[in-house]
């Protein structure tokens, strides 16, 4: 299986790795099944997504779409990271093998999962904002490295 020198890069160095305390909001997707855990911490100051960590359990293409993903929505306003899919995330690595383009689909989920419990911390109903988001795994998930 062949990576791009992006996602070689996010993974051997991954940015943003870690957690936040207090976070305005968190989102957890994928599960053990899959064999893929993404989750991602949002620090939210005036509609602006001050900060972003994530913590990924999961492969190396996991790792990397996870850590690009937070580069590409960190101080953007959350509209703007609510647009974030998971096409531009595998572009930004330069592509990623067939097998492993449910990763992209899984950091896309985390941000908006994570923006979805923002809204709720302050009491606003997130699916008209963030729309739904599929809790399943994408891809053949017996396919890991």
């Amino acid at each position: 299986m062949l990576y791009s020198e992006k996602v070689m890069e996010h993974f051997a160095a991954p940015h943003n790795v870690g957690e936040i305390e207090n976070a305005d909001g968190i989102g957890e997707v994928g599960n053990e099944k899959c064999g893929d855990i993404m989750k991602m911490y949002l620090k939210i100051n005036t509609g602006i997504i001050e900060d972003v960590k994530f913590k990924t359990f999961g492969c190396g293409a996991a790792i990397a779409t996870s850590s690009i993903a937070t580069d590409m929505i960190k101080g953007k306003r959350i509209e703007d990271a609510l647009k974030l899919s998971n096409k531009a995330v595998v572009e930004a690595l330069d592509g990623l093998p067939p097998a492993k383009v449910h990763c992209s689909v899984l950091a896309e989920q985390a941000v908006k999962t994570a923006i979805a419990d923002y809204y709720r911390k302050q009491g606003i109903d997130p699916t008209p904002i963030v729309g739904e988001i599929p809790e399943h795994c994408h891809g053949d998930c017996s396919n890991h490295d």
